[in-house]
């Protein structure tokens, strides 16, 4: 079977669905690893009450309960499954059509392989088609993670908090508010996530004279938790920003009123460093939670290739 035969048959329907599928179980249980340390990490972004990252974690134990660590956690788990699922299934995409240009571009080669800077952008065309649903999950997350507890609660559930959101000023600047620096974060995240986990695998087939499949499991979760600290380190500022802009007020009690504006406040009250808190319990996170995406992911493809 001719490469042409191969890739057309990689870029049909059923190659998508096992794309999506493997994503969406990836994207299941990246929220259940990753949830109790993201609400840590949006309550140091948005607040000056806490010391660190440990005395965060204490207060909510102390005030809130054990529980309270997966607050907001039913929006993530049904749309972050969707969210991994649209971004395995666009990289994929992407990949396959940049594999196919550069067969046309050469056709006496016997691989289509993509060069990094293309790897770059197919994992930046997988993060901007998954920012339009991310988004607006993330906004209600990071509403029911930051609201005060007990009686002073501002939303019922995901549901109050979008009906709610929604009221301010219409869905694109209430549900949509920071969906700009969404965008910008997404599409250089992604990029680096996937550039840096392609980039150890393929190193690691060739430095073994191995096919890329088989990479061992434990080998492809070392990868996978090393391309989530690469995303995380190049794209955290824009989180940060989005963070801030996504638990602010609305009407007179808004604080930033345009991504520049949050970006500009942020520096000028709080510097550089302002840019990076919470940076240590995220990476802490990014670890185990991407390192488990990237091997579900890779065994859910092998087990029902």
């Amino acid at each position: 079977m001719g490469i042409e035969r191969e890739l057309e048959e990689e870029g049909g329907l059923t190659r998508t669905l096992k794309d999506l599928f493997a994503g969406a179980v990836g994207g299941t249980a990246q929220v259940l690893l990753g949830q109790p340390f993201d609400i840590i990490k949006v309550r140091l972004q948005t607040s000056q009450q806490y010391t660190g990252a440990a005395d965060c974690a204490t207060k909510i134990w102390k005030n809130e309960g054990p529980l309270a660590f997966y607050k907001g956690t039913l929006t993530p788990l049904i749309g972050i499954g969707a969210c991994v699922s649209i971004q395995f299934g666009a990289f994929h995409y992407a990949r396959r059509a940049f594999e196919a240009r550069n067969l046309a571009a050469n056709p006496q080669a016997t691989s289509g392989r993509l060069s990094y800077g293309q790897y770059y952008a197919a994992g930046a065309f997988a993060g901007l088609a998954n920012s339009f649903l991310s988004g607006p999950i993330e906004h209600v997350r990071i509403r029911l993670q930051t609201q005060p507890h007990g009686a002073g609660k501002l939303y019922t559930g995901p549901l109050d908090c979008v009906r709610k959101l929604s009221a301010h000023n219409g869905v694109l600047r209430g549900l949509y508010r920071g969906e700009l620096v969404t965008l910008a974060r997404e599409a250089q995240a992604y990029g680096v996530w996937f550039l840096t986990f392609e980039w150890l695998m393929n190193a690691d087939a060739a430095r073994n004279r191995i096919d890329r499949k088989d990479v061992s499991t434990p080998k492809v979760a070392l990868y996978g938790g090393l391309a989530g600290e690469a995303l995380w380190v190049a794209s955290y500022p824009f989180d940060v920003v989005k963070s801030k802009m996504q638990s602010d007020g609305f009407g007179k009690d808004m604080r930033y009123r345009t991504m520049s504006d949050c970006f500009r406040l942020t520096w000028a009250k709080e510097g550089m460093m302002g840019f990076w808190k919470g940076l240590g319990p995220t990476l802490f996170r990014a670890m185990p939670v991407s390192a488990g995406t990237f091997a579900v992911v890779e065994l859910t493809m092998r087990m029902i290739q």
